[in-house]
């Protein structure tokens, strides 16, 4: 599929019932992970929870927007990126792309989107939590403009999502929080 075979719109309410399946099959890239026994591919956020977030207008859903080689993509919701507003920051709390349409520029196009729609919304920043390590991660927000929250005491929210996230089994070494100022 060529890069200019999708396209990326906000979210709308029926589109969360694609999203845990997404969530699912992009999460192999982790399952594969030696170091990550805890990790359960099967703990997703709900399509009821993504409809919450869907409705707070700030959520995005990639489309296939061809028909390649027999196979019939056209409109099939291929990825998403969910996101939930904390005061002047817009939180990203999962971004994810089916595993035979990453590698196409998708993941990107919807963290640019992304940033767009938060500025253009007035927001102040954008924060996430991810794995500083892994390259489809830590380092792929970085090109992007992320950098990694050194001080957590003064982002105390980003500090609580953190220890939640080691409390059900990620590595905290591992993991860490970043954000991009859009100002």
């Amino acid at each position: 599929m060529s890069d200019d075979a999708w396209s990326v719109r906000l979210a709308q309410a029926q589109d969360a019932e694609f999203f845990p399946a997404i969530e699912l099959a992009a999460s192999a890239l982790f399952t594969d992970q030696d170091d990550l026994p805890d990790f359960d591919p099967h703990d997703l956020w709900t399509a009821e929870e993504h409809r919450k977030f869907i409705a707070r207008g700030h959520c995005l859903t990639a489309i296939s927007t061809k028909s390649e080689g027999g196979k019939d993509d056209e409109n099939r919701v291929i990825g998403f990126l969910a996101s939930q507003p904390f005061g002047r920051e817009l939180h990203i709390w999962e971004m994810d792309v089916l595993p035979e349409f990453q590698q196409q520029g998708i993941g990107e196009g919807l963290l640019r989107a992304c940033i767009i729609d938060a500025r253009n919304a007035g927001f102040a920043a954008l924060t996430l939590t991810t794995f500083r390590d892994l390259n489809w991660n830590g380092p792929f927000y970085q090109r992007l403009g992320f950098v990694e929250v050194s001080d957590l005491d003064s982002h105390p929210r980003l500090k609580a999502e953190l220890e939640d996230e080691h409390q059900h089994g990620l590595p905290c070494d591992r993991r860490c929080a970043m954000i991009q100022f859009l100002s």
